[in-house]
């Protein structure tokens, strides 16, 4: 039997052992293959699938109500932390600078 056509029938099996709901050696029993033979192909298609597919990104909608929460304030300045470092960012910063700082910091840390 061709290496591929012997992959395609033990992708048939275990589709239907996985929909039949049996346990591995109730199925390996009514079908005729041993437990070692259904493991080993079930090993094999888990370590050799390839990346699933990614189904393309969209945006979803989002409706935000504001009313109760208190306003945004401008011009205060962030708190950055990396691991025990902490970097308040005031508006105008360097953002080479502290990129350069972070990776340091991740680094160091």
């Amino acid at each position: 039997m061709a290496k591929s056509q012997l992959q395609q029938d033990w992708e048939t099996r275990i589709s239907e052992y996985r929909a039949s709901g049996q346990s591995a050696k109730a199925w390996c029993a009514a079908h005729g293959v041993t437990t070692r033979q259904l493991w080993y192909w079930l090993r094999k298609f888990k370590t050799n699938q390839d990346v699933p597919a990614v189904k393309s990104a969209r945006w979803l909608p989002l409706d935000l109500d504001v009313s109760g929460q208190a306003p945004v304030v401008q011009n205060e300045g962030l708190l950055v932390r990396v691991g025990q470092a902490s970097i308040e960012v005031k508006p105008g910063f360097d953002p080479a600078l502290l990129s350069e700082i972070v990776r340091i910091l991740v680094a160091v840390c």
